[in-house]
């Protein structure tokens, strides 16, 4: 686990407000679950033979009552929770959207910590293909936004549960076939969930794997049918995609369409968004039959894709305000929040110090703008406005008049919408 600082925590406030916004465009509302939830929920929803189940959950008894609970270590089954007891479809489909820390005991890599971060959306009621192509527009708008490039988008499907049994057979007389080739990992999941041994990363069983059966090879024409409309609306749409018959889930609530966003810029560990459809978890968990829909995205692997920290020039302050002397330091305090009033971000110098500190303060800080005041100032009722990136002249003006000119270059500069 890791902390934010102040200099990195600019870069995370760009990217929550900008992924904020583009859900917003869409019409995604915001819930808001526990971090601790009881351990049974995710064994049914997730899957008893899955890896976040068997090893990776952070689970413990409570003390007080003797209940199981355990730190979420993904978002859609607490929200599917949470959509049945508070009856939240009764009045129709849903499209929310959650952010905050999943923990999982996994070996630290780059990018993922034990406790990470993500930004997820479940759009719940919604029979599709058309709620599984926004989601997926929707992720291609975000990524244009944050300035990301290079990701490319991989779709499969999964079929019904029923197809998915049917071909399980194949699988495991296939994988048997090839015991000498499993690793210990997979031979573990031989017979528990064979599907997963198609996710190997293990370079030696990826010939062995690529030859084994496809689902998407065997599955009826209703799965058909939805995967084709889903390809169809991505092309409409200008989303470029790739079908990759390996790509799998490593949770058991998935069916029908699936989906991975990855960047060849993050090694082995390339994902950055990963979801897809689970139209039957709402029973598993012992809801009426349900339709759902959703994604999560990795905030810290995301965040090492943003490479241009221009981007985040708004989070510096508009104005720093400089100040010294007896009447300069009365009156400063007053000016900033006129400042303040006016829409701008403004630091006030805290501490004393002469002039000459508080300007390096002033140029530290990012401020495009110093506003000082002196006694002289003071007294004028006015400011001096001294421009801190551009070279431009300084200027002594009245305090409204101040207050204009520094909207006006704010907006000019699109630094604050």
């Amino acid at each position: 686990m890791n902390d934010v600082l102040p200099e990195e925590s600019r870069l995370w406030e760009f990217f929550e407000d900008t992924v904020r916004d583009v859900f917003r465009q869409y019409g995604y509302r915001n819930i808001r679950t526990p971090i601790v939830e009881r351990t049974e929920l995710f064994v049914r929803g997730v899957g008893e033979a899955t890896d976040i189940v068997e090893k990776e959950m952070y689970s413990f008894v409570d003390a007080m009552n003797g209940d199981r609970l355990s730190l979420r270590p993904e978002g859609t089954a607490p929200t599917v929770r949470a959509a049945l007891e508070h009856n939240l479809l009764y009045g129709g489909p849903q499209r929310l959207w959650y952010s905050g820390p999943l923990f999982r005991h996994e070996r630290p890599q780059k990018g993922r910590y034990r406790q990470y971060h993500t930004f997820g959306v479940e759009a719940l009621g919604y029979p599709g293909p058309d709620i599984d192509i926004e989601l997926l527009v929707m992720t291609s708008r975000l990524w244009r936004r944050l300035g990301i490039d290079r990701v490319q988008l991989q779709i499969n499907t999964l079929g019904s549960r029923e197809e998915r049994q049917a071909f399980r057979g194949q699988l495991i007389d296939y994988f048997e076939r090839h015991l000498q080739s499993l690793d210990e990992d997979a031979r573990r999941r031989l017979h528990t969930n064979p599907l997963r041994i198609l996710d190997s990363k293990n370079p030696a069983a990826q010939q062995m794997i690529e030859a084994a059966p496809k689902l998407i090879d065997v599955v009826g024409e209703v799965t058909r049918f939805k995967f084709d409309a889903v390809q169809a609306g991505l092309r409409s749409a200008g989303v470029p995609f790739t079908v990759n018959p390996r790509l799998v889930r490593g949770l058991d609530y998935y069916d029908f369409t699936v989906f991975e966003w990855v960047s060849d810029r993050l090694g082995a560990q390339s994902a950055i968004c990963s979801g897809g459809r689970y139209d039957g978890l709402f029973e598993q968990l012992g809801g009426p039959p349900t339709p759902g829909c959703g994604f999560g995205i990795g905030v810290e692997r995301t965040l090492l894709l943003v490479k241009d920290i221009a981007v985040v020039s708004n989070m510096v302050p508009d104005v720093y305000l400089v100040h010294r002397g007896e009447s300069a330091d009365r009156i400063a305090g007053q000016v900033t929040e006129r400042l303040r009033d006016a829409g701008l971000s403004v630091v006030m110098h805290c501490g004393g110090g002469s002039f000459k500190t508080q300007m390096k303060r002033a140029d530290a800080s990012g401020a495009r703008h110093a506003v000082i005041i002196g006694d002289d100032e003071a007294q004028a009722g006015a400011v001096t406005v001294k421009p801190l990136r551009d070279g431009s002249q300084q200027l002594r003006l009245a305090l409204d008049e101040a207050l204009g000119f520094l909207k006006k270059i704010r907006d000019i500069n699109g630094i604050r919408s």
